[in-house]
């Protein structure tokens, strides 16, 4: 397990304030945030290439604040690889062994079993410059895992490939965390990436953590504007809830009045994803709940979905 404890890092002009997190021992964890946010200094932090003004970091029940790099036992790869460019890939993944000066079989064993678990046994030979970039990414984590981290960090690794390529490796990172069952902590801009590959997330902005939970929550339920918006929720309102009867509650903003399941009341905002919403020209084939008459002002097409605008004030359908 993963565990920071009020982490306070003060660096130049960017501040990481009071962060409080845990990762379970073998999750996929994810954090995402806005450029700026301070998503690869908190990597960077719990790799110990920060030190910490305030708070502790623990791995595993290990306290590993005060702990240089290379003793905390975590794989980090980058979103450029960060190779070697003069070493072959062989020497690129047995670097970290020979750093820890460990014998020669035990160094030839463990690049043959990463090798084919990467699945870069043919590229052994080669040089960085010879590789393309999937190649150069498997690599990197072929290195970054030789050294069985306990704790493998992932600073957006895939961005900078093409789709079909980002892709294939997603389903080959899937495959080696399961088969490893090792901890992950992922920074990606790619909300797709983090609903295939991830069960808990954290949105970071600003250097405070806004939400953290599972993917689904974050997703569908959160707390608060700013993670709402940044999870791509275009339907927001501000508004108040009132109870109806003992079981039922109805958000109300101007003309629009939502029947909703919360123990909240009063001042708030509410937010409906789009993919949530069904469009239909035939009003009776809809359900009485929740459903309403409005007119398309325009369509915006974004090539592999469409993102529908209406007219408002809105006028609700009776039944």
């Amino acid at each position: 397990m993963i565990s920071l404890k009020a982490l306070n890092l003060e660096l130049r002009n960017f501040t990481l304030k009071d962060i409080n997190l845990e990762v379970a021992s073998g999750d996929y964890f994810f954090l995402v945030g806005p450029t700026g946010a301070g998503k690869t200094l908190l990597l960077e932090t719990i790799a110990g290439l920060h030190n910490l003004k305030s708070g502790e970091i623990w791995i595993d029940g290990r306290n590993v604040t005060q702990l240089e790099p290379e003793k905390r036992n975590i794989g980090m790869v980058y979103q450029d690889s960060a190779l070697f460019p003069h070493l072959s890939v062989a020497d690129n993944i047995i670097f970290g062994l020979k750093v820890r000066r460990l014998p020669a079989s035990d160094i030839k064993k463990r690049l043959d079993e990463i090798s084919v678990l990467a699945g870069v046994s043919h590229l052994l030979d080669r040089k960085p410059g010879k590789l393309s970039g999937g190649e150069k990414q498997k690599v990197a984590m072929a290195r970054a895992l030789a050294i069985k981290p306990q704790l493998l960090l992932l600073d957006e690794p895939l961005s900078a490939l093409d789709p079909e390529t980002r892709e294939a490796l997603q389903r080959e990172l899937k495959r080696i965390q399961k088969e490893l069952n090792i901890t992950v902590v992922h920074v990606t801009h790619d909300f797709d990436e983090a609903m295939l590959l991830g069960k808990h997330i954290a949105v970071i902005n600003k250097g405070s953590l806004e939400q953290v939970g599972t993917t689904e929550e974050v997703f569908s339920k959160p707390d608060s504007e700013f993670v709402a918006r940044f999870t791509m929720i275009r339907n927001i309102f501000s508004g108040n809830i009132f109870r109806q009867s003992e079981n039922l509650s109805a958000f109300r903003t101007g003309n629009l009045e939502l029947i909703i399941n919360t123990d909240k009341v009063g001042a708030t905002h509410a937010c409906i994803r789009p993919d949530d919403i069904t469009i239909s020209p035939d009003i009776s084939s809809q359900a009485n709940t929740n459903s309403f008459i409005s007119i398309i002002d325009r369509i915006e097409d974004r090539g592999m979905t469409f993102t529908c605008l209406l007219m408002s004030p809105w006028r609700f359908a009776a039944w």
